[in-house]
């Protein structure tokens, strides 16, 4: 990190990215997952008055929008002062002036609870056993670790991948995933392969809707992908049936991953029935 004064100082476009390298380095280390070598160290001001020294530097750009500069303004006289809240606007309205958004990997999310305890076990994780989805073609590193994601946090027992899949492991995936991947179970498997003492059953249109499907106590659900939904071997493989979200909007389309967490709330939902 860089001392205000210096910043100051900075010509306009190159100020500007590195007030946004620096509100970034600062978010980080609020959320506690600082990156090496960029832990904030001052010792002449606290990390809070720091924040607020860069912050009015910012406000001084007279490219910056004026519901932007209102918003820094009201958040930097709120008491409590919200360091995290402060870096995360500032970083994202600099952002914007500079023309580079931040994809999705770029965001900072502070981590969940970890998946060890203090002597380095992995804890045991509560599922529904039985309960596993079947990723089909996924290309998205995004949707893939958004899957694992929700697959996690609604008791899923397993994730199995069709050979086509994106990689689990690739780091946008990981990211995405925010450690599920790394806690949950999968594997990497042909539609041919799934195991046939299981229902199974296919997320898809044109079947049953959701709220009339006969979930059941244990199974897999296909899930297809982003650009063609599940394969026609697939469907063939799904003897259980058919489940569909009904919508009525113009497009009638929804992002897979979003998909399948209205899905597995439906089904959990049957579950504790």
């Amino acid at each position: 990190m860089i001392e205000p004064d210096k910043l100051f100082q900075l010509d306009g476009g190159q100020k500007r990215r590195k007030l946004a390298l620096t509100f970034g380095a600062l978010e980080r280390d609020i959320a506690g997952i600082p990156e090496k070598g960029m832990e904030y160290s001052f010792k002449s001001m606290s990390r809070a008055d720091y924040t607020r020294k860069i912050t009015e530097i910012l406000l001084k750009d007279p490219k910056l929008p004026e519901d932007a500069a209102r918003e820094l303004r009201t958040l930097l006289e709120e008491k409590p002062f919200d360091e995290l809240r402060v870096c995360n606007c500032a970083r994202n309205h600099l952002l914007a002036l500079i023309g580079t958004f931040p994809a999705e990997w770029d965001l900072v999310i502070a981590p969940h609870a970890s998946p060890v305890d203090e002597n380095g076990v992995v804890k045991e994780r509560n599922f529904y056993p039985g309960v596993s989805v079947y990723a089909e073609d996924i290309r998205s590193p995004f949707n893939l670790g958004s899957i694992f994601r929700t697959a996690e946090g609604m008791g899923a027992e397993k994730v199995y991948i069709s050979p086509f899949c994106v990689d689990p492991e690739q780091p946008r995936a990981v990211r995405s995933g925010m450690g599920c991947i790394e806690t949950m179970g999968w594997e990497r498997k042909s539609v041919e392969e799934l195991p046939d003492d299981k229902p199974i059953f296919a997320l898809e249109t044109g079947g049953t809707p959701i709220e009339e499907f006969n979930f059941p106590k244990e199974g897999i659900c296909i899930i297809g992908s982003e650009e063609l939904g599940v394969s026609p071997q697939a469907l063939k493989k799904a003897t259980y049936g058919r489940v569909t979200i009904p919508m009525i909007g113009l497009k009638a389309s929804l992002n897979v991953g979003v998909a399948f967490g209205i899905l597995m709330q439906k089904w959990v939902e049957s579950l504790s029935k």
